[in-house]
């Protein structure tokens, strides 16, 4: 049964593509670009809920929207519409009494009309000044009632209209961070690796000339698995963690203690700058399927040692 249903559904929203009206989409997306108002969208039911899905989509990435029940319109919200804005209507039937009732309050306020139906002779669609009719083949309920599929493609519509939008103002990936500060999409684009990273007293160092012997006290007291090999410029030289001291060990027994870090550094150490997203350090880390890391040195612009980043960290952050 799921089977058929899935098949069912890819037909008709290949009906949709196939017989959707480009030319009043265009027409559409001029109208909203050179919007100097609002976008205003509203709806009732299931179309009210995509709509206001909508409306949230273009506000984040980049267009002035909001979502305005039919309800709350008609009780003193209308005062915020403007003759500069644009009033979209989204509907299956484009027979709601409640966006009807609106249309008189609406002409009041010289706004710009736009119905979205499925229904192009519906009385919204003759009552707007302007209508896109989203082709419905029929719904995926056997009793072609439920709002299903009609409201995919009233999604589907939208979307591609706030991403249109969002292309034609060039709107930056650090633009769409700022509003989305918090949650993972947030701490994604913004986190920087400075912020999560050690610094100072906290990283792990040694210089090449230091014996192994005298660095397995900054080992153990960092706690980091770690040491960074660097020069009298804080320039970063190379790496030595808990597996080269094993290593080491194995290889040489007690005379590696008395080898020179020089000697056992890896020399070709992975590192990241300071101002990187965290989420690219993680990347690094995890680029190498054989050889994973869990650590990772943090240079400046100068290749100078800034810090340490450990995953452990990074993973806490919530990335």
């Amino acid at each position: 049964m799921l089977k058929e249903l899935f098949e069912k559904e890819r037909t008709t929203l290949n009906n949709f593509f196939d017989h959707l009206d480009l030319k009043s989409s265009e027409q559409l997306f001029e109208m909203l670009k050179d919007c100097k108002g609002l976008m205003i969208i509203t709806g009732v039911g299931k179309s009210g809920m995509v709509a206001e899905k909508i409306a949230l989509t273009l506000t984040s990435t980049g267009s002035r929207a909001f979502f305005l029940s039919p309800a709350n319109a008609l009780h003193g919200d209308i005062g915020i519409v403007t003759k500069d804005d644009i009033f979209l209507m989204i509907s299956k039937s484009g027979e709601s009494d409640e966006l009807l009732q609106l249309i008189p309050a609406l002409r009041n306020k010289g706004v710009k009309l736009v119905a979205i139906v499925n229904n192009s002779k519906s009385r919204l669609a003759k009552a707007c000044d302007f209508c896109v009719t989203l082709p419905l083949e029929k719904e995926l309920c056997p009793f072609d009632m439920v709002p299903s599929t009609s409201s995919v493609i009233q999604m589907i519509f939208g979307d591609v209209m706030a991403i249109a939008l969002m292309t034609h103002k060039n709107f930056s990936l650090m633009e769409y961070a700022m509003n989305h500060p918090s949650g993972k999409i947030g701490r994604s684009l913004t986190l920087r690796v400075k912020d999560l990273m050690l610094a100072g007293k906290d990283i792990p160092l040694c210089t090449p000339s230091d014996k192994l012997v005298d660095t397995l006290v900054e080992l153990s007291n960092k706690k980091c698995g770690c040491v960074l090999i660097v020069d009298q410029e804080q320039t970063l030289l190379g790496i030595f963690t808990d597996g080269d001291l094993r290593r080491a060990l194995q290889k040489h027994g007690p005379e590696a203690l008395q080898a020179t870090m020089g000697m056992l550094m890896s020399t070709s150490p992975r590192y990241i700058l300071d101002e990187d997203l965290a989420s690219k350090a993680l990347n690094v880390m995890e680029e190498d399927q054989k050889r994973p890391i869990t650590v990772l040195a943090v240079v400046d612009s100068n290749h100078k040692i800034a810090g340490l980043i450990k995953m452990h960290d990074i993973l806490q952050s919530g990335l």
